[in-house]
């Protein structure tokens, strides 16, 4: 068995590690405080490689795997989480639906500039009414002849465009995508296979950003709603096989956890490392309290579980290139995925805790790192599927269902 990094890798960690301190750092808490989304950041992130990652040249990206990917979301979270998933949302959500189950012409119109950098993307999936049950979908597509040269109102097989109707909440990059995946009903007679994924372009009419959600966390991140009002997209914006959407959304979501994984590793490594040096500086009772066997154990205990979560990332990402290298590329990660997404978000949680009580008051106030983190730290156990959908996914998967 093999746990060291090959040196390319160890020098993309380094490369990652010093464009996010010179590129990311010194704006961290003015993004946060404004909320504001880091627009001047995503032509760097794109000559950098970062917005087409796991992506073959010809496609324009690239062409690195899952374990680079981990490597690139987690160096960029360990300085601030929403870098992080703006990249990865871009990444394993949009730009990856496309990839994995798109016509090579949609991968040309679309998944081509996505992983280029020159077109930002979001996913579409969780709705007010459907969160955990994703199967819940309001969201309706229905298929529209009207337009199409000789043909006839009613006439069955032909059609030109579908006109989608509904809303999406919880949309990263919501409100700066200029390509969306999103998913609508469109027979609802068939409940999870009733359920497809449509490519929706920035400025289509009848397709508009929402709500900008206020944030506890992640707050330079956009997340938002998208809005579709007899929304009119061509036969061939259908990405995937009709109905087969949502079943799709679950083949993509294995490689989102990766992601989510990757996020709170990051963070937590952030969160740990501003502990550590917090304590060598902060003086009590006349020494350093890492002096202190109290705080000893804490930065034990934290380093020890961030390791773990990292051993249970990193597997996960190269299981994942193992399947993409597979003949049908159908090997699900399923399992691995989810349980690597379940304990480093959990991992993150709890260092971030330790974090900002090893800073005491000076934990719960903006000078310093601990805070930030211990807000942003969280949505590692609700995002991508909460920690109980999680250990419920895990189940499943070890009772074979």
């Amino acid at each position: 068995m093999e746990f060291s990094l090959t040196d390319d890798q160890q020098q993309l960690r380094r490369t990652v590690r010093e464009f996010a301190e010179a590129e990311i750092a010194p704006h961290v808490m003015e993004w946060d405080e404004a909320s504001q989304f880091p627009s001047e950041l995503i032509p760097k992130l794109s000559e950098m490689g970062f917005l087409g990652v796991i992506f073959p040249e010809n496609y324009g990206g690239a062409g690195m795997g899952y374990v680079e990917y981990a490597l690139i979301i987690e160096e960029l979270s360990r300085v601030d989480g929403s870098i992080g998933i703006i990249v990865a949302a871009h990444n394993s959500l949009c730009s990856n639906h496309i990839y994995k189950f798109g016509t090579e012409a949609q991968k040309q119109k679309y998944l081509v500039p996505l992983a280029q950098g020159k077109k930002l993307g979001c996913w579409s999936l969780t709705e007010p009414e459907a969160g955990s049950d994703a199967g819940g979908t309001r969201t309706v597509a229905a298929k529209e002849q009207e337009g199409l040269p000789g043909s006839r109102r009613g006439e069955p097989g032909r059609f030109d465009q579908w006109v989608i109707n509904g809303s999406k909440t919880f949309t990263t990059n919501g409100h700066y995508a200029d390509v969306c995946v999103a998913m609508a009903v469109t027979n609802p007679e068939k409940q999870h296979h009733g359920i497809s994924a449509f490519i929706v372009e920035k400025g289509t009419p009848g397709f508009r950003p929402g709500k900008k959600e206020n944030k506890l966390g992640l707050r330079a991140s956009d997340t938002s709603e998208v809005v579709f009002t007899d929304c009119r997209v061509p036969a061939e914006n259908l990405l995937g096989r009709e109905g087969e959407g949502f079943v799709n959304c679950l083949q993509i979501l294995d490689g989102g956890r990766i992601s989510i994984a990757s996020l709170g590793l990051g963070m937590a490594q952030g969160a740990y490392e501003s502990a550590l040096r917090y304590a060598k500086e902060r003086k009590q009772f006349g020494k350093a309290i890492a002096e202190f066997q109290a705080i000893q154990f804490k930065l034990a205990d934290m380093a020890t579980q961030i390791e773990a979560a990292r051993l249970l990332t990193y597997r996960a990402a190269w299981l994942a290139d193992r399947a993409a290298s597979s003949p049908d590329h159908r090997t699900r990660i399923t399992r691995e995925a989810s349980m690597a997404k379940l304990y480093a978000g959990e991992v993150a949680v709890r260092v971030a805790n330790e974090a900002v009580q090893i800073h005491g008051g000076y934990g719960f106030i903006k000078d310093y790192p601990a805070e930030k983190f211990y807000r942003d730290v969280k949505l590692c156990t609700i995002g991508e599927g909460t920690s109980e959908i999680q250990r419920l996914v895990i189940a499943r998967q070890l009772l074979g269902k």
